[in-house]
């Protein structure tokens, strides 16, 4: 949708979701200007049984997307070009570009290393609509960091998020209050927040494909197939989110989390991907110089199921090798159950200084 001078009504919020396109390969070709317009992966090797972390817009147009396996990828693209992950130089793009976003407003809540919701509902005058805003933020993390990001705005958390997924890359979708129900109900069901591929495919055995036909179900069905989460996700068909942008928490814990395109059942991807983000993580602790005596590992079935396991240990760790030892322990602990994962996440909690691993040390931070 176009964006112009229109108000928004003194009773609704205006909320800004800006998601960097393609992240890791988007970086590699800025910084390596002749992958420009190339196939490009970030991602392990596919002989130690690697898997993609992100794939520049030319690599999906063969079918590549982040969580496959390596391998896997080379017979869709044999010509692509793998680049290792650098996670350093993601985290301090992430943190530029973080920056730029508060420069504009100080209600921003990280939900990742790529994208973060923006509270701009009291940045608007008769001259500065929230459209233009997001025009504005696109055009600043351009000029500053050579990236783009596509955006979307709406009167809420979920309509803003689903908004900025519409015209990726590079792109901007305005919805205007009132219009919630016009835009999101021609959407397929799994447009919605906790609506994953079982789900999905569950919802579609019952004749119901689109928001539309999901939001026509009374509230005794949805609590039927929802359980606790049946009042939100029936609200959300209508745009309906009540959700405040978060800025910032007392942080007790240190993660990094990924869901992946494809739900897998494969141990070594798994193994693979718990390896990654214990590195992340890692990395992370070692750049502030804490360390914690907890790991945990967060699991996320197809079906839409969160477990948390953690284990704590006698000395605080830090070493990604020695958090990754843990994590893939409890990881293995889980495999017996044969389920397939759509997100994973590895945390450290129980902070401590280097030189005094007793006092705990304050961070903030959106939590494990």
């Amino acid at each position: 949708m176009a964006a112009d001078a229109s108000h928004y009504p003194e009773d609704y919020r205006a909320i800004i979701h800006a998601d960097f396109d393609a992240f890791y390969a988007s970086v590699e070709q800025r910084d390596y200007p002749e992958l420009i317009g190339k196939p490009v992966v970030v991602g392990g090797k596919s002989e130690n049984r690697g898997v993609v972390a992100s794939a520049s817009y030319e690599a999906r147009a063969f079918g590549i997307s982040s969580a496959i396996p390596m391998s896997r990828a080379y017979r869709l693209c044999p010509q692509l070009v793998r680049k290792p992950p650098r996670f350093e130089v993601y985290r301090s793009v992430s943190n530029k570009v973080m920056d730029i976003f508060r420069s504009i407003t100080p209600l921003v809540e990280p939900l990742s290393l790529d994208e973060a919701y923006l509270d701009v509902t009291r940045l608007e005058t008769s001259e500065i609509t929230p459209p233009l805003i997001a025009q504005e933020l696109k055009k600043k993390v351009w000029a500053e960091l050579s990236l783009t990001i596509s955006v979307g705005v709406g009167t809420s958390k979920c309509v803003a998020k689903i908004a900025s997924d519409m015209n990726k890359p590079d792109g901007i979708t305005v919805v205007r209050p009132g219009t919630e129900r016009e835009f999101l109900f021609p959407l397929p069901v799994q447009s919605i927040w906790g609506i994953g591929p079982k789900t999905t495919e569950r919802l579609n055995s019952f004749g119901i494909n689109t928001i539309e036909q999901l939001s026509k179900r009374d509230i005794s069905w949805f609590e039927s197939n929802f359980g606790s989460n049946s009042l939100s996700v029936r609200n959300m068909c209508f745009g309906e989110d009540p959700r405040p942008v978060v800025t910032h928490r007392e942080r007790k814990s240190f993660s990094s989390e990924t869901t992946l395109v494809d739900d897998s059942d494969d141990p070594e991807i798994l193994r693979e991907i718990v390896i990654r983000l214990s590195n992340d993580v890692g990395q992370s602790l070692s750049s502030r110089g804490i360390s914690g005596k907890t790991v945990k590992l967060k699991l996320r079935s197809s079906d839409f199921i969160t477990s948390t396991r953690q284990r704590s240990v006698l000395e605080p760790i830090q070493l990604s090798s020695e958090i990754a030892d843990v994590a893939v322990d409890l990881l293995n602990h889980e495999l017996y159950k044969k389920n397939s994962y759509r997100l994973v996440g590895v945390g450290v909690s129980g902070f401590g200084s280097l030189e005094n691993s007793q006092d705990a040390m304050q961070l903030r931070f959106k939590g494990f």
